[in-house]
């Protein structure tokens, strides 16, 4: 059969045709081919059960992977094979942690370095079925070789796995979802992933009790084996990857090789990748103000869990918990964690409201629950520091418990809004943004419970967590900096604008959000 020629006069209102019928358009300069509105291959557009399948999929490998209940192959987790080990291995406590926590978190902080940057540019499906698959299989290798090779191989190499989930569904999210509807997919992202977290202490007591530590890391395996499974009916997400694919038939069919794609991800060579994209989420962290903030903040909040995982046994076991129900009060982050849907629903009603007045909202509109985040944090650990031993005695555990739920609170009001802040001011970048945000948080998760320990020994529990309530404290000044000068801030960012200008060439959103 042979190729149509669009070499005629009419070649010109032919392509235009053409490229109607497959709702696609020229940009303004007609360099460049770009996705029209409505395009149902977009994935903005795609349909509702669609959306729900590919997100549902992603946020529980990421509850799994970053801090999840049974994998225990993240940090909270290993910090209990961690203390079970100790003696099989013969391990200090603190080379314990490192084998089974800190290194698994230096692992994803590699990972993150490298493998958002390649989504962006190569696409996301194939780096979420390949690193699950792997994952799995380096969960199997922790828990089958006997000697101390086994968790350190296993779990920095899962760790370095890990940041794909751990990173790039963000990244997803903003691919399948406008500005109105990820307020509700971010709170669900950071929601579930730190219900991950907050639940894997408790989950990998109880299996290493009834059966035994490397038990944690086959449960992990036989999930994750399953979840990579599933992985395989999810679709590529990744717009300018759809767009040059889009692009590619059409020059099949018209023969025109000088039809291209809008596509800023496009990355020639490795070279050009290397220097464009694995130092991007570097390069945003040191010079973006609003980069380097979120990332300090969140990182800072996140590492806490990681900290408490250590610190809060202790504490409950000296108001009379066993060493299997110590951890019990971990349950309390989680009702504070299911709070944030109500500040979600007055982020949901100013959007509403502002998409019925036809006004715009900029991402500093949407910065209620980190200013209401910011003072509950500070608060509930000033409350937590002087209602536990040694300093305070006959303060029933509950009242201690209550304060956990506002620190739950304000963690995930962190996440979830510093998250959402992101994403908005840097869009189909987000990725990068949260590569450069995942690095501090690795790094810092990682040391945390290194010190955690000696920390609450030497100062006392009381003193310790007062150290953290002062610099939760200092960070109360934050979120008006943010709401009074962000705007500014990201006019200034040549990387912001760029995004901006991108996602305005590039990007598809329903009723236009």
């Amino acid at each position: 059969m042979s190729v149509p020629s669009f070499t005629d006069s009419n070649s010109d209102c032919k392509i235009h045709s053409l490229l109607e019928q497959h709702g696609l358009e020229f940009t303004s300069d007609e360099k460049s081919i770009r996705w029209s509105a409505g395009n149902p291959r977009h994935p903005r557009n795609w349909p509702v059960s669609r959306k729900i399948y590919d997100s549902t999929v992603i946020m529980f490998l990421e509850m799994f992977t970053y801090n999840s209940p049974l994998h225990l192959l993240d940090g909270t987790a290993g910090s209990a094979a961690a203390n079970y080990s100790q003696q099989e291995f013969g391990l200090s406590r603190i080379l314990a942690v490192f084998s089974f926590v800190s290194i698994y978190l230096i692992g994803q902080v590699l990972g993150g370095i490298i493998l958002p940057p390649y989504s962006e540019a190569f696409g996301r499906k194939k780096l979420y079925i390949v690193s699950t698959g792997l994952y799995s299989i380096f969960c199997v290798l922790v828990g089958v070789i006997p000697s101390l090779a086994g968790p350190i191989i296993g779990r920095l190499s899962s760790g370095f796995l890990s940041a794909i989930p751990t990173i790039v569904v963000a990244g997803s999210i903003e691919d399948m979802f406008n500005s109105k509807d990820r307020i509700w997919l971010i709170f669900l992202w950071a929601m579930v992933a730190n219900i991950g977290m907050v639940l894997g202490p408790i989950m990998s007591i109880y299996i290493i009790v009834h059966l035994s530590w490397r038990w944690v890391f086959y449960v992990a395996a036989i999930v994750t084996g399953v979840v990579a499974l599933l992985l395989c009916g999810m679709r590529e997400s990744r717009p300018s990857l759809l767009l040059t694919r889009e692009v590619a038939k059409l020059r099949e069919i018209t023969g025109d090789d000088t039809l291209r794609a809008l596509n800023p991800d496009h990355t020639p060579d490795f070279q050009t990748f290397a220097k464009v994209c694995l130092f991007r989420p570097v390069r945003l962290f040191f010079t973006e103000p609003i980069v380097f903030m979120v990332a300090t903040m969140s990182a800072i909040a996140t590492a806490l869990i990681y900290l408490f995982t250590e610190a809060l046994p202790p504490v409950y076991e000296s108001m009379g918990f066993t060493s299997t129900t110590s951890s019990l009060p971990f349950l309390a982050f989680v009702i504070g964690l299911l709070l944030g849907l109500i500040t979600r629903i007055f982020d949901h009603r100013k959007i509403s409201k502002a998409h019925r007045a036809g006004k715009a909202l900029k991402p500093e509109h949407k910065l209620l629950g980190i200013s209401i985040g910011a003072p509950t944090l500070a608060i509930g650990l000033w409350w937590f520091a002087w209602t536990i031993p040694p300093r305070v005695f006959g303060i029933p555990w509950i009242v201690s418990a209550i304060a956990l739920v506002g620190i739950g609170n304000a963690l995930n009001e962190f996440d979830a809004v510093l998250a959402g802040y992101l994403a908005d001011s840097y869009l189909g970048y987000s990725a990068s943004g949260f590569a450069a945000l995942a690095l501090v948080r690795s790094t810092l998760s990682a040391t945390f419970p290194l010190f955690a320990q000696q920390m609450f020994d030497g100062l006392g529990a009381n003193l310790a967590t007062s150290v953290l309530a002062v610099l939760a404290t200092v960070f109360c000044i934050v979120p008006p900096l943010f709401t009074h000068y962000g705007p500014q801030i990201r006019a200034k960012s040549k990387f912001a604008c760029y995004s901006l200008q991108v996602y305005e060439e590039n990007g598809v959103d329903q009723d236009g959000f």
